[in-house]
């Protein structure tokens, strides 16, 4: 078995090299802020307040969360639902960070991951799997980018699936978004003691994912 977290701030290319990762060493990547994503959409949907504790609540029973893998990833279905890019729309990122900072959702949400990391090889990513997901990973990564290569990069992928936005936009969320998942009172977004601060700012994906894997063996 091998467990890798990989932890950091929207836009530090979390996904990109865990996806890379997975794919060298041939095992599942969990995108866990999909999940984040998913409630957030769907307390969208609802036209509910996402800080409204009571309220996100009251309407957890009636989501059925499943995560599908193939050739094309990662795919969450809600409700029978195969949701695709609609998680990620820049709005639901705003969605995402405020549903993750209830003590409810992150109860939800908590066995379906831990018991993912329990049955497979994963590289995982988020914001608290080093801390709380998988405190014994075989190895921990925080992932770091300065402000504007983690703004840059997510306009461009925003753009590449279609979604206009205006860097801007995209950097002054991100500012937001970070600032309420360091601050929240449960699980904030701060790596673990033992985790390693990675700085792929000006690095390649296939640099840091050479790296990771060097890592992973020394560590092993």
């Amino acid at each position: 078995m091998i467990r890798i977290a990989i932890d950091g701030p929207s836009g530090s290319g979390k996904s990109t090299l865990a996806k890379a990762v997975a794919r060298e060493l041939g095992i599942i990547y969990v995108d866990t802020g999909a999940l984040y994503r998913t409630v957030g959409y769907y307390v969208f949907t609802r036209g509910i307040d996402p800080r409204d504790e009571l309220a996100v609540k009251a309407i957890l029973p009636e989501m059925h969360i499943k995560l599908q893998y193939g050739e094309g990833g990662q795919r969450v279905i809600l409700n029978g639902e195969d949701l695709g890019d609609k998680i990620r729309l820049p709005e639901m990122s705003m969605y995402a960070s405020f549903v993750s900072s209830l003590p409810s959702v992150r109860a939800f949400l908590l066995e379906m991951q831990k018991s993912l990391a329990r049955e497979n090889s994963v590289v995982m990513d988020g914001r608290d799997i080093g801390t709380v997901i998988i405190p014994d990973a075989d190895l921990k990564i925080f992932l770091t980018a300065s402000n504007e290569t983690r703004a840059h990069r997510r306009t461009l992928e925003l753009k590449a699936k279609g979604i206009d936005v205006k860097y801007e936009d995209v950097l002054a969320d991100m500012i937001e978004r970070d600032n309420n998942d360091k601050n929240r009172d449960v699980a904030p977004a701060i790596a673990a003691e033992d985790a390693i601060i990675f700085d792929n700012s000006t690095k390649s994906v296939e640099d840091s994912v050479c790296e990771i894997v060097r890592l992973l063996n020394e560590r092993k």
